[in-house]
């Protein structure tokens, strides 16, 4: 045993087929990203599409064309992800900013303000936020990074005079649309949700399926009630989050307990649902004639499709879960999961049987439950059980290979998903060679369907992580770090799967792919440090960092299996490199 940060592998292996698969994978990967980049930004950044303001095709589908950009170079993906997400973000900041309305009032001085969008709900904050918020993994002290973390906060905490979004004596979140110009305290407009009236009927291909802007604005015609807080807002806690992992100031994590605490408060009030109202006076239901399941998105929101006549149940509660993991994250207490669970629990404890079948519900409306499904309600169970770990909170989760794979089933996932992963950026190319859209006949969410960085796969295989989606931060096991290029991400040649995950130990498979070099690298423990590594054990050598992160050692043509036992949650999280903390 040895007390050292150094674990070192000798054992001679031939690269298997998943080492050779995640390696080329992250190269196919970044070859598509900067093709896509190449035909769709312009030298500035901008987006070549035609600007517009709205729920459909705004500011958050511009930038959305870059998700997963920042993870992929966190996984070890070239610096070129990195520079040309920075450009993208830098030019879809000047292109909104510069982009104003004519008709809807919210957007005339631009749609975006303090390079923020002015205000909007966390359905889509989330979305273009679903890129900012994963910067810090590989570029942590970039001055404008910095800048941003701290003001975007601001907007949330009562900050900034200008975007009163906060009532600090109630602790609400005060309308659904809210940003850096502050709340929208009246009922929202098809106008407000739609944007600018413009030609759509044979210029452009509404993503959504209306046929014409009539239709995108009978989308949103039920979508008025947006006064008072609902849990979709509980995203903008990561906000904070990031603020707090950047600089440690301590007033950050403050808010962002007070508020997530104000919130299970309100679920427990509530028979341990979360309440999709809160009025301005703070009560439940208080902007929806009491109702707590009111509001736009919330438990009772079912709406009338344009093109078709149907219903269509839209309850985006699931959006708020970020809030939960945020408040976990930050102090390590699981209670906060629990909150989530109950929820689980109380919801399908309202499931009848129909001719032998059980049916679930999934809203709630004034005649009661509704929206039956065989499925149970479980938005948020996969993010429970990883959090947990406890095989109870399964029971809700819908199938899934990796956790079957994780389980010692499924022995070929591994390359059967990756493999699917090629065919997906080969069908995506394709449609990019026959995409005949030019500039002024594009929309912002045109090219969403050409996005190859889908890191879903290894973020699973390599990090044993959680996907993130809708402005979360990046729950993960393990990250990784090279530490004689100074970066963050895989060193080249090596290649990591998880094969698996207990609530204490995780099991890791590294292997050098090189046969002439050796290579270095830095296992890291969650991905801001959160978890604490006690030890690290390979063919018998032992270490015992007792610190979040040990450094391991592969000779040229090298692997093995590793199983590092560790304490979850230990730590508080921070976007520091390894190096910066020696």
């Amino acid at each position: 045993m040895s007390n050292s940060l150094i674990l070192s592998i000798d054992t001679p292996t031939t690269p298997p087929a998943w080492a050779l698969l995640e390696r080329e994978l992250i190269r196919a990967q970044t070859k598509a990203c900067e093709r896509i980049f190449d035909r769709y930004f312009d030298d500035l950044g901008y987006l070549k599409c035609l600007p517009r303001w709205g729920g459909n095709d705004g500011s958050d589908d511009a930038i959305e064309n870059l998700a997963g950009w920042p993870v992929l170079h966190a996984l070890g993906a070239p610096d070129s992800i990195l520079e040309m997400y920075k450009l993208g973000w830098e030019g879809h900041i000047l292109q909104y900013t510069e982009a104003k309305t004519v008709e809807v009032e919210l957007a005339r001085d631009g749609m975006l303000y303090k390079e923020f969008p002015v205000s909007l709900d966390w359905f889509h904050h989330g979305e273009s936020l679903s890129v900012f918020n994963l910067q810090g993994l590989s570029d942590p002290h970039d001055h404008a990074f910095m800048t941003r973390v701290r003001r975007y906060a601001g907007f949330y905490m009562d900050e900034d005079p200008q975007a009163k979004n906060y009532d600090p004596e109630h602790k609400i979140i005060r309308s659904l649309f809210n940003g850096s110009r502050g709340p929208l305290l009246r009922k929202a407009t098809a106008l407000d949700w739609a944007g600018d009236p413009f030609e759509a009927e044979g210029r452009f291909d509404a993503a959504h399926g209306e046929r014409n802007f009539d239709e995108m604005l009978a989308h949103f015609e039920e979508y008025t009630d947006v006064v008072g807080d609902h849990p979709i807002n509980l995203a903008a806690t990561t906000l904070a989050l990031n603020a707090y992992m950047a600089t440690g100031d301590s007033k950050y994590k403050d808010w962002l307990l007070e508020y997530i605490d104000a919130w299970a408060q309100r679920a427990a009030q509530n028979n341990g649902i979360l309440p999709s109202n809160i009025g301005l006076n703070g009560e439940i239901g208080g902007e929806t004639d009491g109702k707590w399941y009111g509001g736009c998105y919330g438990w009772g929101f079912t709406v009338t499709v344009p093109q078709t006549g149907e219903l269509s149940d839209r309850n985006a509660l699931y959006r708020g879960i970020a809030g939960f993991g945020n408040a976990l994250l930050m102090t390590g207490d699981r209670s906060y999961v629990d909150i989530w669970r109950k929820m689980l629990d109380a919801v399908n404890a309202n499931a009848k049987t129909v001719d032998g079948k059980t049916l679930y519900p999934q809203m709630y409306g004034d005649d009661g439950w509704y929206g039956y499904a065989e499925t149970p309600y479980n938005q948020g169970a996969p993010d429970v059980y990883y959090w947990s770990m406890d095989k109870a909170d399964r029971k809700f989760l819908p199938p899934s290979e990796w956790l079957d794979f994780l389980d010692g089933e499924r022995p070929n996932f591994p390359v059967a998903t990756m493999e699917q992963e090629f065919e997906s950026i080969r069908d995506k190319m394709q449609g990019v060679d026959e995409d005949t859209n030019s500039r002024d006949t594009r929309l912002s969410d045109n090219t969403l369907k050409f996005n190859t960085a889908n890191t879903s796969c290894l973020t699973q295989l390599m990090l044993g992580a959680l996907t993130p989606r809708y402005g979360e931060p990046l729950h993960a096991r393990l990250r990784y770090f090279d530490p004689e290029n100074r970066r963050a991400g895989i060193p080249d040649d090596v290649a990591a799967l998880v094969e698996g995950m207990t609530d204490t130990t995780t099991t890791l498979s590294l292997v050098n792919v090189n046969p002439v070099e050796g290579r270095r690298l830095i296992v890291q423990a969650g991905a801001y440090s959160e978890h604490q590594v006690t030890e690290a054990e390979f063919n018998g050598d032992v270490v015992t960092p007792d610190r979040p992160f040990f450094t391991v050692s592969l000779a040229p043509g090298s692997g093995g299996r590793l199983v590092i036992k560790h304490q979850r949650y230990a730590n508080q999280p921070t976007l520091s490199h390894p190096w910066d903390r020696i």
